[in-house]
């Protein structure tokens, strides 16, 4: 009975706050710490994102890429940091678009909101196309681009099924895939450790002569990707904020535990696969593209691979259940306050699953055209996939670039987690992270190549934001609601 009592007077709190930044919502506080932090570390997801880049990071930067690893953790807990602080004052649903509005302004928060939304609804669809070959592995079938989109867009529909059935559901699933991600992790890894250590702890400092222009640092540069694709998902736990129960001391502590952990997997999953290997040149030279496949294969027998493919699965899965709920959030978030077209039914909510079914459906629809287009031209999805990551980096950049300005004018994080002193140093660290992780994305590597594709990441990205501008600037949507915006130095100035 106490419990009870506690939680009741923990969701008026949480509600009189958010009513004190302007909003009343219609969202159920049905998720808890693990709940929310399930869905953080599955968006993230260890597994899809080192078995996806695993063969390409090796290929190109040898062994000591695994450091990479370190260090994108390192400034992704420091973006982390920041994200806590300002969640913890903002807890409102849609994460980087209502953030940017309190710490900034309206245009900003427009146009951070557009590039976040533009590249989550990519992201859906790269991740649900690249689970395709793996259902096409456990059922023996050949992953053919009609095989693969027809998997694909089955994934976005069970993902959007299970996103209807509410907050509880959307949870207790995302709980599911981080126990069976992280076990499968370890399982996985512990046993190449154990059966499959063909490699000794030196080899993560052998570079195999490989270097760029006689150099090392451009292939080390170029094969940090792995690590700069691998810890974006925190950023989740404060999208659903609005459904978090206590969510200004979870959601700071749920974004922690999802670099802790996720590195950790990451890091894990990366050394077994490294010290596994058999002949580390034969990736280098090209001839085993597919180094996770052979060792895989080898440790475990065909029965054994297709268990852990199943495993891989379930994290590619609950990795677009993830995004999808963050993406539809985010959408709602934005059509609540009248940003974008059609938000009247963007931002219509159902009172009986407790979800934005239309911002929900605008989530599977986008990327389920976006598949399709692979149809028309292969090579046109990974011209649009190319800006997904990028376009993450800027969304988080705009967030820490707008909370480092607000600490300049006077801001002063009033939230239940703040970093106190270290404020300032850190806000500026996690800036310079994303900043040198974004040029690293978007550092042109193949100068044989038209100059069209060696700058695609670059061009994609001037194309969203270019679209976004010309809408903002004629539509003018940042003026249809005047809610609350730009007022966290004003709060501090009038407290």
């Amino acid at each position: 009975m106490t419990s009870v009592k506690h939680s009741v007077v923990h969701h008026d709190d949480e509600d009189a706050h958010l009513a004190s930044l302007g909003y009343t919502s219609d969202y159920k506080r049905d998720m808890s710490l693990w709940g929310n932090f399930s869905l953080g570390f599955t968006y993230l997801s260890p597994v899809v994102g080192v078995y996806s880049l695993f063969a390409f990071a090796l290929g190109t930067g040898g062994p000591p890429m695994i450091w990479a690893v370190v260090l994108a953790a390192v400034g992704q807990l420091l973006v982390a940091l920041v994200f806590g602080e300002v969640v913890s004052q903002y807890p409102v649903s849609g994460g980087i678009y209502p953030w940017a509005r309190r710490l900034w302004g309206r245009r900003w928060a427009w146009m951070a909101g557009w590039v976040y939304m533009i590249a989550l609804v990519v992201t859906i669809a790269s991740v649900s196309y690249g689970a395709g070959p793996f259902v096409a592995m456990v059922f023996g079938v050949e992953p053919s681009v009609n095989v693969t989109i027809l998997c694909a867009l089955a994934l976005i529909a069970i993902v959007t099924v299970l996103n209807l059935g509410g907050t509880r559901l959307l949870a207790k699933v995302a709980v599911f895939g981080f126990a069976a991600e992280l076990a499968g992790a370890i399982v996985v890894g512990g046993w190449l450790l154990l059966t499959e250590r063909h490699q000794n702890l030196g080899v993560l400092f052998d570079s195999f002569d490989v270097s760029a222009g006689g150099s090392y640092l451009p292939a080390f540069l170029a094969s940090a990707l792995i690590g700069v694709y691998l810890y974006y998902g925190f950023e989740a736990c404060g999208d659903v904020a609005e459904e978090v129960k206590n969510p200004r001391v979870q959601i700071p502590k749920s974004m922690r535990m999802t670099i802790y952990v996720g590195a950790f997997a990451s890091f894990f999953i990366t050394l077994a696969l490294l010290l596994a290997v058999p002949d580390i040149r034969a990736v280098i030279s090209g001839a085993d593209p597919d180094p996770v496949t052979t060792v895989l294969s080898e440790a475990f027998g065909p029965i054994g691979f297709r268990v852990v493919l199943v495993v891989v699965l379930i994290s590619f899965f609950s990795c677009a259940l993830s995004l999808q709920a963050a993406a539809s959030r985010l959408i709602y978030s934005y059509a609540r306050d009248h940003m974008m077209p059609a938000s009247h039914l963007l931002s219509r909510f159902s009172a009986t699953r407790a979800v934005p079914p239309y911002a929900l459906l605008l989530a599977a629809v986008v990327p389920s055209v976006i598949i399709l287009g692979s149809k028309v031209s292969a090579d046109a999805l990974t011209k649009i996939v190319s800006f997904a990551a990028l376009g993450i980096y800027l969304g988080f950049m705009m967030v820490v670039l707008a909370a480092l300005r607000a600490r300049i004018k006077g801001w002063v994080p009033s939230g239940k987690f703040t970093l106190g002193a270290w404020g300032l140093p850190i806000t500026i660290a996690a800036f310079t992270y994303q900043v040198l992780a974004a040029l690293n994305m978007a550092w042109p590597r193949t100068p044989d190549a038209p100059w069209y594709d060696n700058y695609i990441v670059v061009l994609s990205a001037a194309i969203v934001i270019g679209v976004g501008l010309a809408y903002m600037l004629i539509a003018k949507p940042y003026l249809r609601k005047d809610a609350p915006h730009g007022d966290a130095v004003r709060a501090t100035v009038d407290a």
